[in-house]
């Protein structure tokens, strides 16, 4: 998760999971699909939300690239969920946005610092939500997941002590099918 401030004009239900989630979180339920990302607008309040605003710029390059990295990511998402691994279309998909930059360690004062570098301004972001994607893997393909609501498309990471997080919000989507199983029961 990231210590930006969310953006009072982002509508999202579901804000501040990590980078690569929040970036599929540009999706959400509704009908139809609600999608942040249909503009560059869009692009700047998810940015602003993620507190990439001072570092990226919103404009119609980075709006196409962060589009296709939420492919990527969904698509790895995806691979993760019911395989508990990348397949080779995943890894393509990821390996095409992390092909844009790479991580330059430099000496400092202090001692090691690390440098996202990216061959084209509009990769930054996209490259941060890919690699970002790739730690959370690396922490357990097992604890990405798709909220259990039939309704939800949100995405999460599970970071509960036993695992077993099934909601993207317990008070939304897990209400809601606590009342639905009530429902059904009290029908008989």
């Amino acid at each position: 998760m990231t210590d930006a401030q969310p953006d009072p004009r982002d509508p999202r239900p579901l804000i501040g999971e990590p980078l690569a989630l929040d970036l599929l979180n540009t999706r959400w339920s509704g009908t139809p699909v609600n999608d942040l990302l249909t503009g560059v607008e869009g692009y700047r309040i998810w940015l602003s939300s993620a507190g990439l605003s001072g570092r990226c710029a919103a404009d119609e390059a980075g709006l196409a690239a962060i589009r296709q990295t939420r492919e990527a990511i969904l698509l790895a998402a995806q691979d993760a969920r019911e395989r508990g691994e990348l397949g080779p279309a995943a890894r393509d998909g990821l390996d095409a946005v992390l092909a844009h930059g790479r991580i330059r360690r430099t000496a400092a004062p202090g001692g090691a610092e690390d440098r996202t570098e990216v061959d084209r301004p509009e990769w930054l972001a996209p490259w941060l939500a890919a690699d970002a994607f790739l730690g959370l893997l690396g922490q357990g393909a097992h604890r990405v997941r798709q909220c259990a609501h039939a309704a939800c498309i949100l995405h999460f990471f599970d970071a509960s002590q036993n695992g077993r997080r099934r909601w993207c919000r317990m008070a939304v989507c897990g209400n809601r099918a606590k009342a639905a199983r009530h429902y059904e029961k009290a029908r008989g």
